[in-house]
């Protein structure tokens, strides 16, 4: 059983982890938690789903639609609405982040009404057997695509010049526009990201799931959960939260109760600020005078 639920929480974990990283990439870049990203993974799903039920498109194309029209999403976001509000205190980010997410609820709500609706399946993929342990086709294709998505993005991060002016502006947005980089259009590319990794979750997760426009609160508390014992601003750590927050809900639900899997970001968020306040992979910040 124990191996089952480690198993059961990874393909899960993995979903946090897409969606923790995404947050993450977008604080990184902009110092910004985007408190509308849930929505944006439930935008995602919802395009999916628009595009495969009623617009006939194969699922591929349709995943692709999503992506690229989050990725627009995000970036006009940006440059529409957080850019001209740069000057202001810090909390009209989280507002307008806030008031993003709710005007991406309402359509929906407008389009589609509180119904709950399935998606048809896409995912034909054989279970895995071993021994005991069943991985399921949806966990196969969870964890397959997140790891490749992660793998991907991990690389060009860290082996490409794309990836060596991310950390040039991640590391001194001042000294990045000294030798050049255009920071204001590197933050409307963050935020593209976001919302395009937002999307890459929604997509994995229609056909797998019932959709209905609140889906996306469910997944922004669970990324912030992730990001939260990861280490605000570590991608590793981002990643590993994730994992870990998705094995620690089936272990507690498999161990002690079911009604503990919905509580249980937020007894990883208490439990992380109140013990371990920069999470696994966080730094304490140094100021100098």
């Amino acid at each position: 059983m124990l191996y089952q639920l480690l198993i059961s929480g990874i393909a899960q974990g993995s979903i946090y982890a897409l969606v923790a990283l995404s947050l993450t990439v977008v604080y990184r870049g902009t110092t910004i938690v985007n408190f509308g990203h849930g929505d944006m993974v439930m935008a995602g799903a919802f395009v999916a789903y628009a595009c495969v039920v009623l617009l006939g498109m194969p699922f591929a194309p349709a995943a692709l639609a999503a992506l690229a029209l989050l990725f627009v999403l995000g970036w006009a976001v940006q440059r529409g609405l957080i850019e001209p509000i740069k000057a202001g205190p810090h909390i009209g980010f989280a507002m307008m982040s806030i008031a993003v997410g709710y005007v991406l609820r309402g359509t929906v709500r407008a389009g589609w009404g509180r119904e709950v609706l399935p998606m048809p399946r896409v995912f034909d993929v054989s279970p895995l057997v071993v021994g005991d342990v069943v991985l399921t086709g949806d966990a196969i294709v969870f964890v397959g695509a997140v790891a490749t998505f992660m793998i991907v993005f991990f690389l060009i991060l860290y082996r490409t010049q794309l990836g060596q002016i991310v950390q040039a502006v991640f590391q001194s947005e001042r000294g990045a526009a000294l030798v050049g980089i255009n920071v204001g259009a590197f933050h409307g590319a963050t935020w593209g990201l976001g919302g395009g990794m937002a999307a890459v979750a929604g997509v994995l997760l229609a056909p797998v799931t019932l959709l209905y426009p609140d889906l996306g609160a469910n997944f922004l508390i669970r990324g912030f959960a992730a990001m939260t014992l990861g280490g605000f601003g570590s991608l590793l750590g981002a990643v590993t939260g994730g994992l870990l927050l998705g094995m620690t809900e089936q272990l507690l639900g498999g161990y002690v109760s079911t009604k503990l899997i919905d509580i249980a970001a937020y007894l990883v968020i208490i439990a992380v600020l109140v013990l371990k306040p920069n999470g696994l992979f966080g730094r304490t910040a140094v100021v100098r005078v």
